[in-house]
């Protein structure tokens, strides 16, 4: 004797029964109905999307070169003995700080080895540029101590090349929503409303191009993606002149290790993508998503980026600046204070007009 089959209903995920006097399909507790075949091909449909898996093999990560001889020469590094930071430096320029942490680094070795960068987006802006930002972040923070305006300084301002992967694909993406329309009404007795289900498709192919992926352990994804986009367009051939008066960040994140990143980005891309299409729903819900990738290629390049640290009331604080745009991020302390009577207000007028909004209606 075969399994029994049970059918989920598509539009609330109850479980469906066959209705003799429709010949149809029918759940019972939303009284949505469906043709035999087309739920069977949906079901079917819905199996195979179960099944697929992202996959990331296929990826082409031999970004980066060779180093031509005598390209290195003069360059050290210096190795942080509190965070493990590698950073790279010239003869001229040296390094007594990690600009990750704050805490000395000592000469270990002369550089060598590791891979070429392929581009670098040279420094823009200066170390005067990096401080103005600074302070102009900070300004106007309601919820910022008042102390550490007056008594926070800046404790050091590295312009520091970070390393990036960046990744090119050929994107397929397929997603499948469920929205509802709600429909309202009243007449003398009764309100009613009426909820209209449905699924959507959506489906469309992208090309990303120079998806970046940030190949330092210290250094935070969030904090790197929030001083995005960096301009491509000003990208240039790498040379070690570039470096002069600037430290370099050693990887220490493969591109293999970075793929899986750069899927994820790319994933969230599209589907945000598709999303931004579907309109006219009250509500709307990703069911299913599938999007397959190909071409998957990568470059290796250097990133200008200003780091500062502060410190107040025994924490460090770091911030981080697009070298190339000026865009600035980093997290700041909150007054608890402040953020409690800031709290409280909000919930009063919330309160006011929740009742407001009531007193309306009823």
């Amino acid at each position: 004797m075969s399994d029994l089959k049970e059918y989920k209903c598509p539009a609330c995920g109850g479980a469906i029964e066959f209705d003799s006097k429709s010949q149809k399909m029918k759940c019972p507790y939303c009284d949505t109905e469906f043709e035999v075949e087309t739920l069977k091909e949906l079901n079917e449909q819905m199996k195979r999307e179960a099944g697929q898996e992202d996959d990331l093999s296929g990826w082409q990560t031999n970004a980066g070169g060779e180093w031509q001889e005598g390209e290195t020469d003069g360059m050290n590094v210096y190795t942080c003995q509190s965070c493990g930071g590698e950073i790279i430096a010239d003869e001229t320029t040296g390094a007594s700080n990690c600009p990750y942490c704050g805490n000395p680094v000592i000469m270990t070795q002369k550089f060598k080895g590791d891979l070429r960068p392929d581009m670098v987006i040279p420094f823009k802006l200066d170390k005067k540029a990096a401080k103005e930002a600074y302070y102009k972040h900070i300004k106007g923070r309601r919820l910022l101590p008042k102390a550490f305006r007056k008594e926070n300084h800046i404790d050091e301002i590295k312009g520091v090349y970070v390393p990036f992967w960046l990744f090119d694909a050929d994107v397929d993406a397929d997603v499948r929503y469920k929205a509802t329309k709600v429909r309202m009404w009243s007449d003398d007795d009764y309100d009613y409303t009426e909820t209209s289900y449905y699924s959507v498709e959506r489906s469309g192919d992208m090309a990303f191009s120079a998806v970046p992926v940030d190949g330092s352990e210290k250094m935070p994804d969030d904090l790197m993606e929030s001083i995005e986009p960096f301009n491509m367009a000003e990208a240039v051939d790498f040379q070690t002149a570039y470096l002069s008066g600037y430290l370099a960040d050693k990887y220490d994140v493969s591109a293999e290790k970075s793929v899986e990143r750069a899927h994820v980005r790319m994933k969230q891309s599209a589907e945000d993508v598709l999303a931004g299409t579907v309109e006219g729903y009250a509500t709307v819900v990703p069911e299913n998503t599938n999007v397959r990738m190909s071409g998957g290629k990568s470059q290796y390049a250097l990133y200008p980026v200003w780091i500062l640290n502060t410190t107040w009331k025994g924490e460090k604080y770091i911030f981080a600046m697009n070298g190339q745009t000026g865009k600035m991020t980093g997290d700041l302390p909150i007054d608890e204070k402040i953020y409690l009577k800031w709290l409280v207000g909000l919930t009063a007028v919330f309160t006011v007009f929740a009742y407001l909004v009531e007193m309306l209606i009823f």
